[in-house]
């Protein structure tokens, strides 16, 4: 036991996530203690006595009046670094327009991408903050950011740069993925296989030297990139030692989460039209099935993914918003959180576990997402009486205390 806590907490009823066969990871431990970042005590204190030694070892002591005491939200599959925005796009769809008319009118992914590429360091970093600033006003802690709006060698380092320097703005921790292999540019027009030269020989070294990237991710999809496409992506990004996540089978069953699988993803997202038969590859490579809800519920889709297949394999289901600009503008993970549970039909349980612990492991994270003593401390604490109030009710909650690594943020 350590001689001193810098912060501790007491007088919690802890959800920590753990898989300890109680809903939600509870806990009997009834107070925290904090050193260096991490957690360091987990302790029931059941008399004054107790609690009065513990206070005098710390030098910080927080009185929880018996709210929930969770883990951070991690938000492990977003792309919230881009140019403009698309909501005249959205009156065009309500309207009446079709994708492919918004599309020729300069709208969709590649309208984004001009917008991008046109807008200045400073214009993406300062539109960013405030994205990412509405997921930390609701307890999360750690963000995924994508690249993929840049299409080109200078703006997709720019968005990587920009998303890795909002921990300097935000209390935040951020990881980056790099997904070049997001859209076909106008410059590779018919070009599709040129373009995953240019990704491999020209992008893909510079974003390993420089580690720009904690990951790579491909759109492998009918409208996106083929299986072979992206397993030549795959074998590059393994060649330099990036970890590797897809987004597949969000509109057809393209295997793309078979090969994902078969090169040790860390994550297959969106996963609509997973094959029930492709599940035990998924269990057996230990890859996360990420859930977007926000995207089926903003493109209005009919097809879910596998959830009970994915439960019966007892692969990991994560939760996140996909915060983008198109197809999920969702700025909530508490939105996200109660979609899972309306729209998939996820337990508040699972929806809970999903954007803390499982997430995390969507990113390789495994420092984080669960309360238990060695992991950061990234925590939050909420005036409910269970759990399930933060998946049941939409824009009703917000943590009364965040703390990332320990301190109060």
């Amino acid at each position: 036991m350590t001689n001193r806590y810098d912060i501790l907490i007491y007088n919690v009823r802890i959800a920590s996530m753990q898989l300890n066969q109680s809903p939600y990871g509870a806990l009997t431990s009834n107070t925290l203690g904090v050193t260096d970042g991490h957690i360091t005590l987990l302790t029931e204190c059941q008399t004054p006595d107790e609690l009065e030694r513990l206070q005098q070892m710390s030098d910080n002591v927080v009185d929880g009046k018996g709210q929930w005491l969770l883990p951070g939200f991690v938000d492990c599959h977003t792309h919230l670094v881009y140019g403009g925005n698309r909501a005249e796009e959205f009156e065009m769809r309500l309207q009446g327009a079709s994708y492919v008319e918004i599309a020729q009118r300069g709208g969709g992914i590649k309208g984004t991408v001009e917008k991008t590429r046109r807008a200045d360091d400073r214009t993406l970093l300062n539109t960013a903050i405030k994205r990412a600033k509405r997921l930390c006003e609701e307890g999360v802690t750690t963000i995924e950011v994508k690249s993929g709006y840049g299409l080109d060698l200078d703006t997709e380092l720019r968005m990587l740069r920009v998303a890795k320097s909002l921990e300097q703005h935000l209390p935040v921790s951020i990881q980056t993925t790099y997904l070049g292999a997001h859209a076909l540019p106008n410059e590779f027009t018919d070009n599709a296989d040129g373009y995953i030269d240019f990704i491999c020989n020209d992008v893909l070294p510079h974003i390993a030297s420089q580690k720009l990237a904690d990951a790579v991710d491909v759109f492998c999809e009918t409208i996106g990139f083929s299986v072979s496409q992206t397993e030549r992506v795959f074998a590059c990004a393994q060649h330099y030692g990036v970890p590797i996540k897809a987004h597949v089978e969000q509109l057809s069953d393209s295997k793309g989460a078979v090969l994902a699988a078969k090169y040790g993803a860390l994550s297959v997202d969106h996963i609509e039209y997973l094959a029930d038969s492709d599940i035990p590859m998924l269990a057996q490579s230990g890859t996360v099935a990420v859930l977007l809800p926000g995207a089926f519920y903003y493109l209005n889709e009919v097809q879910k993914p596998p959830v009970d297949a994915l439960r019966a394999h007892n692969v990991p289901m994560a939760l996140a918003t996909d915060f983008n600009p198109g197809s999920s503008p969702l700025a909530s993970i508490l939105t996200a959180i109660n979609m899972g549970c309306v729209l998939f039909q996820l337990t508040p349980d699972e929806a809970l576990r999903g954007a803390t612990v499982h997430a995390a492991s969507a990113l390789g994270l495994q420092d984080r997402g669960v309360i238990d003593t060695g992991k950061l401390a990234d925590l939050t604490l909420w005036d409910i009486e269970t759990p399930a109030e933060l998946a049941y009710c939409i824009n009703g909650h917000r943590p009364t205390a965040v703390y990332k690594e320990g301190k109060h943020v």
